[in-house]
């Protein structure tokens, strides 16, 4: 941590962002002490804070999650070795280096920001303090869930540190999940509660009250669920938490698009278009960097999944990372919308002209979601396929919101549950004769869980739900061998789940740092 804290000191505070109130002019030649003056600085700054979620490459975090899942293999070239050994639960020693900068990166800027931001001259109307303030814990805690998942024993940094302070010891996880639970309620409680056709479409992208609600709810869940705790550590309680996800699905004006193709760009079917009404969250990506590798306004995820080295049909080429497993395009019924919206099978698709050439774990089957397409393909319109492929990662849909409160409402309201299940369902069969029947036991949970995987295969949910259901679920679907061994996996209990500290951090700590139970050092 110390190589990053010293490093991001020397970073320009602003560099340029994503759409609409994110494509803001960089700021590189203010001092600290003379920024943070006025609103107009502090937004400034709050930019620099949302810009890093757009950082990640071939280790984009939506990405490694999947390959860490059942739904898809590591892939790539067969000389590209990183994404096998996240499949693949290896031994690597800095594998995990860009999830734990681009984390502590936007924490460091969101302290920052919260520091300094009672010295800036609001006038009469300290509304924008509150707001600014609600969006940077906001962001702090979307940046600290990200990191206490994947890694699970974490430095806690609420405040620029001094040069005495960069070596903090790891904090406890249960007091990282106080720290967002009281950032996403502060968040929740200080946003505005514009519903979702009130809201300009210059601040989509943006924090929202709703959106504050829907991350409570999945941190909640992930938290009860892995650590087998009653409450999210002694900060929202399940009624609370109920009350919440109600909250999103009874007030925010969001809900579900009539059609699931609909949602997504490759699908061919009649696009809704970005910032629809179900979408609550998402982060925002453009091509207009044009091809400059110091920026990183596009979504880089994209090319990591694109069809290895080639352009066939619609879409547009790619590194081949992340091929779907047979068993997720098996697990759908013929006549569920969603397996045709989510994932390219070669055959069924007629792609006769596809070669494998040097792709390896090759399965027949592709993204769909977050496909890059030929047509308006990043080269066309003056950038670089590599890092310039624009569509929006979407974080958290109104549907999740759905999911989440039928889970909860299991044993509290069964009727509730199976109502807001029904809907999902209903939407991706486009009938009401598809519907399963819910009970307020383990059975029901299991039923939402499958809806869950397949609602939202290739989105990067299913391995955090799978953790959350327990170690040996999660064992039980990942484990894969029989057959072609390229395709062996075999997921390691001893680690719990988590990802390997990378060691450059261990090092640089002086030995603060221990590292995750089932990695070397």
């Amino acid at each position: 941590m110390k190589k990053i804290f010293v490093s991001i000191i020397a970073i320009a505070l602003f560099a340029a962002c994503s759409k609409d109130f994110l494509e803001r002019s960089p700021v590189n030649e203010q001092t600290e002490t003379s920024f943070y003056q006025t609103p107009e600085q502090a937004l400034q700054a709050l930019v620099s804070v949302y810009s890093q979620l757009n950082i990640g490459d071939y280790d984009n975090i939506h990405l490694v999650s999947e390959i860490a899942s059942d739904n898809c293999f590591g892939a790539g070239g067969t000389s590209d070795l990183t994404w096998k050994q996240w499949d693949r639960f290896q031994e690597a020693s800095n594998i995990n280096l860009g999830l734990w900068q681009r984390g502590y990166t936007g924490i460091y800027r969101a302290n920052v920001l919260l520091a300094k931001i009672g010295g800036v001259n609001w006038g009469a109307d300290t509304t924008l303090k509150t707001t600014y303030s609600a969006e940077a814990r906001y962001l702090r805690a979307y940046f600290y869930f990200d990191l206490v998942r994947v890694f699970g024993n974490i430095p806690l940094v609420t405040k620029p540190l001094t040069v005495s302070e960069y070596n903090m010891p790891q904090a406890a996880p249960a007091d990282i999940y106080k720290l967002i639970a009281e950032d996403l309620q502060y968040a929740a409680n200080n946003l505005p509660a514009t519903a979702y056709q009130g809201i300009s479409p210059n601040n989509y992208g943006r924090a929202t009250k709703w959106a504050a609600q829907a991350l409570l709810g999945r941190v909640y869940l992930y938290y009860t669920g892995y650590y087998n705790q009653p409450d999210l550590a002694g900060v929202v309680n399940k009624t609370q938490m109920i009350n919440y996800l109600d909250n999103v699905i009874n007030a925010s004006g969001y809900g579900l698009v009539d059609s699931f193709p609909r949602l997504w760009q490759a699908s061919g079917r009649s696009f809704v278009g970005e910032d629809n009404k179900e979408t609550v969250w998402s982060i925002k990506f453009t091509y207009k960097g044009l091809g400059n590798w110091n920026q990183h306004n596009g979504n880089r995820m994209q090319v990591d999944i694109g069809i290895r080295s080639q352009v066939i049909g619609p879409y547009y080429k790619g590194w081949g990372a992340g091929t779907v497993t047979p068993k997720l395009w098996n697990a759908y019924d013929a006549t569920d919308t969603r397996r045709g919206a989510s994932i390219i099978s070669i055959e069924d698709e007629n792609l006769t002209a596809y070669a494998i050439g040097d792709q390896s774990q090759y399965t027949g089957y592709f993204w769909k979601k977050y496909m890059p397409l030929n047509d308006g393909n990043a080269d066309s319109k003056g950038g670089n396929f590599q890092i310039d492929n624009y569509f929006d990662d979407i974080i958290i849909r109104y549907s999740d919101v759905l999911l989440m409160a039928a889970e909860l409402n299991l044993d509290v309201d069964l009727s509730k549950a199976q109502n807001y299940y029904n809907q999902v369902r209903d939407r991706a069969f486009l009938n009401t004769t598809s519907r399963k029947t819910l009970t307020g036991d383990a059975n029901g949970k299991k039923l939402i869980m499958e809806e869950r995987r397949l609602e939202f295969a290739l989105e990067g949910q299913r391995y955090w739900d799978l953790l959350r259901q327990g170690l040996s679920v999660a064992k039980a679907a990942i484990d894969n061998s029989g057959g072609d061994s390229q395709f062996d996996v075999g997921f390691r209990t001893e680690t719990q789940g988590l990802f390997k500290i990378p060691e450059q951090e261990i090092n640089l700590s002086s030995g603060v740092y221990k590292q995750n139970t089932g990695w070397s050092n």
